[in-house]
C-alpha cells in the first residue's frame, strides 16, 4: 500500500530551540525545477527581538569562556558538516547549483569553520598589545567581546556566505541573529539543525528566514544590536546607517554592487576577527 510523503516542516532555530514565525506566516519555497519543496518561516520584527534577548543571555556566557575552548566548540561543528556534508550538498542543489559547486561550497565551509577554530586563541596575542608610556606604568590593551551583532547573509553561496559573516563575529566571543538568504533559506535552516546538535551552546548563533525589508529596519534601529555585518544593497546601506546612527551602532558592509568571492582567502582572517571586537586599555601604577 503507497504512502503519503511526510513533507518537512522548516523552522527557524533561536536560543538553541526550534521556532516557527510569531506570526504564523510561510512562503512557499520551490525547488530549481519548480516543485514545491516546503513552506519557510517568514519572521517578524517580534521574532527578531526575541532572538536579540536569546542572544544577550548566552552572549555573557560565551565570552567568559575560554579561547582554546570556544576553539574545541567550532571545531565539533566542523566535525559535523564534514558527517553531514552530503545533505548539505543536497540542500545547497536544490535551487539547481550544479553538484559540483555545492560539493565545493560545502568543502571550503568546513574548511573556514577550521579556520575560526585556530584563531579563537591567538587572536589576543596580535590584536592586543603592550604599550610604551612615559610614565611609571604598566599600559596593556586587550581585546574584548563586543555584545549581540547583527547578520545579514548574501542570497549567493548560501551557506559560505552566511558562515562567513557568523564566524569571525562569534570567534571571539560575540553572539549572533542572522537573517538568512531571503531566495534560498534551505541550507541555513538544516545548520541551525547542526548547531542544535553541538555544543555550541543555544543563544549565540540564532538563524532567521523571511523577508529582508520587513527584518532590516528593526536591525538598524534595535538599541541592544552592537554592531551589523551586512551583505546589502544601496538602498539597505541607507537604511541600515541611518538607523544605526541613533545607537552609535558599528556596521560593516559588503556590497552586492560587487562580487564577492567567498571562497578567497581575503574572505577570512584576522581582520574580520577585529572588525567586531573592542580595545580596552589599562593602565596599573608599577610596583603597586
Amino acid at each position: 500500500m503507497s504512502r503519503l510523503p511526510i513533507t518537512k516542516t522548516p523552522k527557524c532555530y533561536v536560543g538553541g530551540a526550534f521556532i516557527r514565525s510569531e506570526s504564523g506566516r510561510v512562503s512557499a519555497w520551490h525547488d530549481g525545477e519548480g516543485n514545491f519543496f516546503a513552506n519557510m518561516p517568514l519572521c517578524t520584527r517580534k521574532d527578531l527581538r526575541n532572538a536579540v534577548e536569546a542572544a544577550a543571555k548566552a552572549g555573557a556566557e560565551w565570552a567568559k569562556r575560554s579561547g582554546y575552548n570556544r576553539g574545541q566548540i567550532l571545531y565539533r561543528l566542523a566535525e559535523m558538516l564534514e558527517a553531514r556534508s552530503a545533505e548539505m550538498v543536497a540542500a545547497i542543489a536544490l535551487d539547481g547549483t550544479n553538484k559540483k559547486q555545492a560539493e565545493k561550497e560545502v568543502a571550503a565551509s568546513i574548511e573556514r569553520i577550521v579556520h575560526y577554530a585556530g584563531w579563537t586563541d591567538k587572536y589576543q596575542a596580535l590584536l592586543g598589545s603592550v604599550n610604551p608610556v612615559a610614565s611609571a606604568h604598566f599600559n596593556f590593551t586587550v581585546i574584548e567581546a563586543m555584545g549581540v551583532i547583527g547578520v545579514i547573509a548574501p542570497d549567493e553561496c548560501p551557506l559560505l556566505g552566511l558562515i562567513s559573516l557568523v564566524l569571525p563575529i562569534i570567534c571571539s566571543g560575540n553572539a549572533v541573529v542572522a537573517a538568512a538568504s531571503s531566495v534560498h533559506p534551505y541550507p541555513a535552516i538544516l545548520l541551525g539543525e547542526m548547531l542544535a546538535t553541538s555544543d555550541l551552546p543555544g543563544g549565540v548563533v540564532n538563524i532567521l528566514t523571511g523577508q529582508r525589508s520587513e527584518m532590516i529596519p528593526t536591525f538598524s534601529t534595535h538599541a541592544h544590536l552592537r554592531g551589523i555585518a551586512a551583505v546589502a544593497t544601496k538602498a539597505e546601506r541607507i537604511i541600515l546607517q541611518q538607523g544605526a546612527a541613533e545607537h552609535v551602532k558599528r556596521v560593516k558592509f559588503h556590497n552586492t554592487e560587487n562580487i564577492i568571492d567567498w571562497f578567497a582567502d581575503s574572505a577570512q582572517g584576522l581582520y574580520q576577527i577585529r572588525d567586531f571586537t573592542e580595545s580596552k586599555t589599562t593602565w596599573h601604577p608599577v610596583g603597586m
